[in-house]
């Protein structure tokens, strides 16, 4: 019999390990999921989580980035709008000490991106009453979902990697700009990040993503799909952000457990925890119909990549 050290490591791979105190936010909260998580300073996280039973963007707070204070929502659907009947998968960035988030809106059969900001990381207003991105490319088909924003300071631009396809799961990663994060430019070869069919792993479909900026390269975590059903996590690296991805030879680095998340393992979101050496990758898990929060631990900064 393999040890129980043996059988969490087939589960993660890069050095990533499982937390044990997974999971560490769902559960009798119901479906938490799709989260964006930023570090205020040192001893302070806020995790934006999409709250499915509340169909809205719900914030709890951590002061280690381990254990999560009960979920409350910072900004809610809109009943009387034509695209925000349910908000979530949200992304929120800090920028000349304002928090600007971008989420996606749904209807029944459709997804949008909007925007809003806040002073507090509390308190959100919207910036505008329609979307900021809408689905219209042919690739886009009805869906574009899953923000992940950046504020390029180099460049001076907000970098968007986005999600778009099928409403269920969308089917690939586009790339768009904004000098103001009203306005958006798609770059004009999208998709920017497609499925590998020679990868089992994920030879359906990819999306998700988020993309962190290095010295000398974006490195991008997101889920492959080897089937609608079934996800996996992993990394790729770019030296633009835009193209010939290169994936990390040891993908997946995260995969379904045994228990709480069994069925799939879905949504990075990767976080520098410079002051205890370690990097924590949070990412949804999901057993059957039930998706909860969990997180996996790399000791040390450099993930080798």
């Amino acid at each position: 019999y393999a040890s129980a050290q043996e059988e969490k490591v087939r589960e993660t791979a890069g050095g990533w390990i499982k937390y044990s105190g997974n999971p560490v936010l769902g559960g009798d909260q119901g479906t938490i999921f799709d989260l964006s998580v930023i570090k205020e300073h040192a001893d302070r996280f806020l995790m934006y989580c999409s709250w499915r039973p509340q169909k809205s963007i719900a914030l709890s707070e951590s002061t280690d980035g381990l254990n999560w204070s009960k979920p409350v929502v910072c900004l809610k659907y809109d009943e009387s709008s034509k695209w925000e009947k349910d908000l979530n998968r949200p992304v929120v960035i800090m920028k000349d000490g304002i928090y600007h988030m971008w989420y996606t809106g749904q209807t029944d059969d459709h997804s949008w991106i909007g925007y809003a900001t806040s002073a507090d990381g509390r308190n959100w207003e919207r910036k505008s009453k329609n979307p900021v991105l809408s689905p219209h490319l042919p690739w886009e088909k009805v869906a574009v979902m899953c923000p992940h924003v950046i504020w390029d300071e180099e460049d001076r631009i907000f970098k968007m990697w986005y999600s778009g396809g099928e409403q269920y799961e969308p089917d690939a990663i586009g790339y768009a700009t904004s000098k103001d994060g009203l306005c958006w430019k798609r770059y004009g070869k999208n998709p920017v990040f497609v499925y590998n069919q020679s990868n089992e792993w994920e030879q359906h479909k990819v999306t998700a993503c988020q993309v962190i900026k290095r010295d000398h390269d974006y490195l991008m975590f997101y889920i492959g799909f080897k089937s609608l059903e079934y996800a996996q996590i992993g990394m790729a690296r770019s030296k633009d952000g835009i193209s010939n991805w290169e994936r990390y030879d040891g993908n997946p680095i995260v995969s379904p457990g045994k228990g709480w998340d069994v069925t799939a393992v879905y949504k990075p979101y990767v976080v520098p925890d410079e002051k205890n050496n370690r990097w924590l990758l949070y990412y949804n898990g999901r057993n059957e119909k039930l998706e909860q929060i969990g997180i996996a631990i790399h000791e040390g900064m450099d993930l080798k990549f």
